[in-house]
This record gives structure tokens, C-alpha cells and sequence, in this order.
């Protein structure tokens, strides 16, 4: 081990300055936190809020597409539906089209309790975005989107 060259200090200083995964990992977690004080108050972390937008659509869309869009594996995708169910804000269905695949469909209680939270987002989004000091959200989201293809 003692021949194990050394990793000089002022590397891990330039990675801990210029690491693009660093950074976005420091972000996506003062962001989650931030939402998850703001949301808390209807009992939903961001990641719940997220997956119930995603529901919202005009019709239950299966789970294939969902766990897509939210970056998720399908396993991944079922154990944090789990939690919504039992609290009657989304039931799982089976699809009329493929009785083995699944479709998601919030409930009358999921749409009132995003509803409630909708502006509670809104507030808050509006409020990180005008922190950006470089003034173009627009961008930075451009910019995330190219990233996570």
C-alpha cells in the first residue's frame, strides 16, 4: 500500500472546484430539500410531487413511460408508488389494452392534494429561479436537459 502514489491535495481542490457531477449532485439536494420544507405542510416530498404531476395527464399512462420521464427504473418506479396508494392518492390499475401491464391514475384525493400543492411549487420555483444570478433559468434548464439525454 505505502507504494500507492499519492493523490496531491490540490486536485482534490481543482475536482471539489470544476466537478460538473459534484455540483449538480450539491444542487439537486439543496433543491430536493428546499421543495421537500415547502411541501411537507400536505405531507409530500418532491419526488411524490413530481410522480403525481406526471399522472396528470388525460389518460392513466403506464407505468413504462412515467418511470421514463421521472429518470427511474421500473422497480424504483413501484416502490415509490407504494406510499401514494396506501394513502389513497393514486391506484394502480390494470390496463384495459394489456391486462400484465399496469396504468396509473391519481384519485380524487391525489388531484386534491396536488392541486393544494401546486401553488405551494409555484411559489417556490418562482423564488429559486429569481436567486439564479445568472438570470436565464431558461437556460440552466436547457443546459440540464442536454446533460441528462
Amino acid at each position: 500500500m505505502s507504494n500507492q502514489p499519492l493523490i496531491p491535495f490540490s486536485t482534490t481542490l481543482q475536482v471539489r472546484d470544476t466537478c460538473l457531477c459534484l455540483h449538480a449532485q450539491r444542487a439537486a439536494r439543496a433543491l430536493a430539500r428546499r421543495f421537500d420544507t415547502a411541501l411537507k405542510a400536505l405531507g409530500l416530498t418532491n419526488g411524490q410531487f413530481s410522480l403525481m404531476m406526471s399522472l396528470n395527464r388525460p389518460e392513466p399512462p403506464p407505468m413504462g413511460p412515467v418511470a421514463q420521464l421521472l429518470a427511474m427504473d421500473r422497480t424504483t418506479l413501484t416502490a415509490a408508488l407504494k406510499p401514494l396508494e396506501r394513502r389513497g392518492w393514486v391506484s394502480i390499475e390494470p390496463d384495459p389494452k394489456d391486462r400484465r401491464g399496469k396504468r396509473l391514475r391519481l384519485t380524487a384525493d391525489g388531484l386534491a392534494v396536488l392541486s393544494a400543492a401546486l401553488p405551494i411549487w409555484r411559489d417556490t420555483h418562482a423564488a429559486v429561479e429569481a436567486e439564479l444570478t445568472s438570470g436565464d433559468p431558461e437556460g440552466l434548464r436547457r443546459d440540464l436537459v442536454e446533460i441528462s439525454r
